[in-house]
């Protein structure tokens, strides 16, 4: 059985694809608890929008009672809002390897260069304690993700292609983090250059194979 229940109030993109100097702020404070968000759709696991002890929306995920390789309920009606006509492809790789829940950003039409930050806490898990940020996503499936493992306490990139995961690389040292705290990920795209960051403390940097540019989520 799997427990994962990041939660989020908010993600911050900053990208050189907006004509606004200011960030987009992708906020859930008028969202209804008990009900899907608005705003993220559910690619992968199950995701509501619930509220946090101070009484404000946030994204959750609760793995307790999502089946390991399931896609989200209507896949192929939110496929087509994210892709229109090229959803085909996407749909087939989901449904192949729906291994890792995530959620997509409906606002952020593409991420290149500039920065994405959320904010998140651990709740439980038996089996995994994870939260991340998923960038670079694309039509056949495929992903980056910057992820951080309370099981392991550490961030660590990671590649989805063509179905297969691959550990790509591992922050400079671990950091344990108490459960149901509030924490800070960020992540800074430069190019091919990938730095990430926990709390502001930078522990990851990568120089990737080639420019990203992809839809974003968590």
């Amino acid at each position: 059985m799997i427990r994962v229940m990041p939660m989020v109030a908010a993600i911050t993109v900053a990208s050189s694809l907006f004509a606004a100097a200011q960030p987009q702020v992708i906020s859930l404070s008028k969202e209804r608890a008990g009900h899907a968000s608005a705003r993220f759709l559910s690619v992968v696991g199950d995701w509501f929008i619930a509220n946090d002890d101070s009484g404000k929306p946030v994204l959750q995920v609760d793995g307790r009672q999502w089946i390991k390789g399931q896609p989200s309920a209507g896949l192929a009606a939110k496929a087509r809002t994210l892709y229109g006509a090229k959803q085909e492809e996407f749909i087939d790789s989901v449904k192949a390897y729906a291994y890792f829940p995530y959620s997509v950003a409906k606002e952020v039409p593409g991420f290149t260069n500039g920065e994405i930050s959320m904010r998140f806490r651990l709740l439980g898990g038996q089996l995994d304690q994870c939260a991340g940020i998923l960038f670079n996503l694309k039509t056949n499936g495929d992903y980056l993700t910057v992820r951080f493992n309370g099981k392991e306490d550490n961030l660590v990139l990671w590649t989805f292609k063509q179905g297969k995961r691959s550990f790509v690389k591992k922050g400079v040292h671990d950091v344990p983090l108490k459960l149901g705290q509030w924490h800070r990920m960020r992540i800074a795209v430069d190019g091919t250059q990938l730095r990430g960051y926990l709390d502001d403390e930078l522990l990851l940097e990568y120089t990737l194979p080639e420019p990203v540019s992809g839809k974003v989520g968590v």
